[in-house]
C-alpha cells in the first residue's frame, strides 16, 4: 500500500483533465467495450421440422454459434422424415478473419492506451523531453486510427455475412426433409445480434476518438509551435495632427527673434546709461570752472 500511495502522490493526475489525457482514458474504456462485446459473443437460433409421421418430427432444433464465427465448423442434427437416423448439417461461411482482426486491434489499443496513460501520469516530463515521446505517440495514434477504420469496416461487412448465414429462414433450406411435400419447416427463434451490433458501433466510436486525438498529440510534438507564435508588439506612433501641434509648441518662432534682439537692446540701453552718466559727470566740473 505504501508503494501505491507513493505512486499516486507522485503522479500528475491533472493531465486527465486536459484533452490529451482525457481522450486517452476514453480510448482505453471504449477499446474494452469494442473487443469484449465481439469476443465474448455466443448466439443461438431455433428451428422446427414437422414430418408427416409426427413421431419423426423435431420441433426444437437448436443451432449454436460463437466467436470467432467459423460457421463451417458449427453443425446441427435434423430429421430426415424417412425413418432413418437424423442427418448432420453444417452452417456455411468462415468469418473469423474479420472478427479476430477487430478483436486484436481492440486489445492492442487497450494495452497502448493503458501504457500511454501511465506515461502521462508518472513520466510526463520524460515524455516531453526532446519531443521524442510526442512524436512516437503521434505515429502510433495515426496507425491505430487507420487500423480502427479498416477493422471496423471489415467487421461490419463480416457481421452482415454472419447474419445472413445464421438466418433461420435460409438455414432451413439446408434440410433435405423440407424439400418434400407434407413436411413443414419453420423458424422458431431468431439469434440476438444486439451485442455484435454494439461492437461495430464501438469500433467506429474508437475511430472517431483516435482520429480526434491526433490533433492534441500533434500539438505536443511542437512542430506547429513556430506557426502559432504571436507577432511582436509594434510601438504606437502619434497621429500626424498631434505631432504637428507638439512640434509647434516646442519650436516658438518668436523665441529666436526675441533672443536675437535682446542682446542689442541691452547694449543700446547700457550705452544710453553710460552717455547720460558721462554727461552728468562732466556737469559739476564745468560748473566749478565757471565759478
Amino acid at each position: 500500500m505504501d508503494i501505491v500511495n507513493q505512486l499516486v502522490a507522485g503522479g500528475q493526475f491533472r493531465v486527465l483533465k486536459v484533452p490529451l489525457g482525457f481522450i486517452k482514458a476514453l480510448e482505453w474504456i471504449f477499446a474494452i467495450f469494442a473487443f469484449s462485446t465481439c469476443g465474448s459473443y455466443s448466439g443461438m437460433f431455433k428451428m422446427s421440422v414437422e414430418c408427416k409421421n409426427r413421431t419423426e418430427s423435431d420441433l426444437s432444433i437448436e443451432v449454436e454459434f460463437e466467436y470467432p464465427f467459423r460457421l463451417h465448423q458449427e453443425y446441427f442434427d435434423a430429421p430426415t422424415c424417412k425413418g432413418g437416423p437424423p442427418e448432420r448439417l453444417f452452417l456455411v461461411g468462415d468469418y473469423s478473419s474479420s472478427a479476430e482482426f477487430f478483436v486484436t486491434i481492440g486489445v492492442f489499443a487497450f494495452l497502448y492506451s493503458m501504457a500511454a496513460l501511465s506515461v502521462y501520469v508518472f513520466a510526463l516530463e520524460k515524455y516531453r523531453e526532446n519531443n521524442k515521446g510526442p512524436l512516437i505517440d503521434f505515429g502510433v495514434t495515426c496507425v491505430f486510427t487507420f487500423m480502427w477504420l479498416v477493422s471496423s469496416a471489415a467487421w461490419a461487412k463480416g457481421l452482415s455475412d454472419v447474419k445472413a448465414s445464421t438466418d433461420p429462414e435460409k438455414v432451413v433450406d439446408l434440410i433435405s426433409a423440407c424439400d418434400e411435400e407434407g413436411n413443414l419447416c419453420r423458424e422458431v427463434h431468431d439469434p440476438v445480434m444486439s451485442g455484435l451490433n454494439t461492437s461495430v458501433c464501438f469500433g467506429f466510436m474508437n475511430l472517431v476518438l483516435w482520429g480526434g486525438n491526433l490533433w492534441f498529440v500533434f500539438k505536443e510534438t511542437g512542430i506547429i509551435a513556430p506557426f502559432m507564435r504571436a507577432p511582436p508588439p509594434q510601438e504606437k506612433q502619434p497621429a500626424p495632427d498631434s505631432y504637428g501641434q507638439q512640434a509647434g509648441y516646442e519650436q516658438d518662432p518668436y523665441a529666436s527673434s526675441q533672443g536675437d534682439l535682446q542682446p542689442e537692446y541691452n547694449q543700446h540701453q547700457q550705452q544710453g546709461y553710460n552717455q547720460e552718466g558721462g554727461e552728468y559727470g562732466h556737469t559739476p566740473t564745468s560748473f566749478a570752472n565757471q565759478m
